[in-house]
């Protein structure tokens, strides 16, 4: 037979963690999104400000893979230097702000989770900029350099280069975004599955398909067709892949609800 105090005790800790997920309607998500974006621009605006402070700096950053190779920048337009500024002090702005905003974020998604759950907090902040920066640092220090070598130096060494700072500056923030980007796969996944939308078994199921899509990927943004080469690039957003799939199994509704069903 059941203990009848044992059966209290089991449906009072049910009744406290469902206490835990306070219900909101419509008009408060709304009102709380508009918060949260408002402060998340309000951030966004001081990191820019700070940034271009330092703009001839986060030019030099720039302008360093060209140096290697003893290039200069060209512009055809009177703004185009102007707006090489700007842009770059607005990605800077934006990584010097992304501790901020991320915390705004975390701030709207945090009444949907457990009281245990939000006190990851912090590894979620750490982990978001920590896997950026180095999906950047991947595309700054290895991709950026491999592919201006092999396209400028070694297909193009019977021609005389010409780059403007429009097209460089989209090629750059193509390779350092697109691969920072990238390299947040387990974050998306932690909000797929926290959702719902996938779940652990989805994802494994299917990879197969990620992995197809990763060395599509790779084969896309590796500048040496070698197929060992690819195979570099491809390694560790595979690893990043198999991580997701752990995250999803820890945040998907279905553990969290057999959990609380549990308790």
């Amino acid at each position: 037979m059941v203990d009848p105090v044992e059966a209290i005790g089991k449906a009072r800790e049910a009744v406290t963690h469902r206490a835990e997920l306070p219900g909101m309607s419509l008009m408060e998500h709304l009102d709380e999104l508009r918060r949260r974006i408002v402060h998340s621009a309000l951030y966004l605006g001081a990191g820019f400000a700070i940034a271009y402070f330092f703009h001839e700096r986060l030019y030099g950053l720039v302008q360093q893979p060209l140096d290697r190779l003893h290039i200069k920048l060209n512009y055809t337009h009177p703004m185009d230097a102007l707006n090489l500024y700007l842009q770059v002090s607005l990605i800077g702005g934006a990584i010097l702000a992304s501790p901020f905003v991320l915390y705004q974020v975390w701030l709207f998604i945090a009444p949907g989770l457990y009281q245990k759950e939000r006190r990851f907090v912090v590894p979620f902040m750490a982990a978001t900029v920590g896997l950026f920066l180095a999906g950047a640092s991947f595309g700054y220090f290895f991709v950026l350099p491999g592919a201006l070598k092999i396209l400028i130096v070694d297909f193009g060494k019977k021609f005389n280069p010409i780059i403007t700072i429009e097209e460089y500056t989209g090629f750059f923030l193509s390779i350092i975004l697109g691969l920072g980007i990238s390299f947040e796969m387990p974050i998306l996944i932690f909000f797929l599955a926290l959702f719902g939308i996938v779940s652990p078994r989805f994802l494994w199921k299917n990879i197969r398909y990620a992995v197809l899509a990763v060395f599509l990927v790779a084969a896309f943004i590796c500048p040496n067709p070698d197929p060992w080469t690819m195979c570099i690039y491809a390694i560790p957003m595979l690893f990043l892949y198999l991580i997701g799939i752990g995250v999803a199994w820890w945040v998907h509704p279905s553990r969290r609800k057999a959990k609380e069903a549990a308790l």
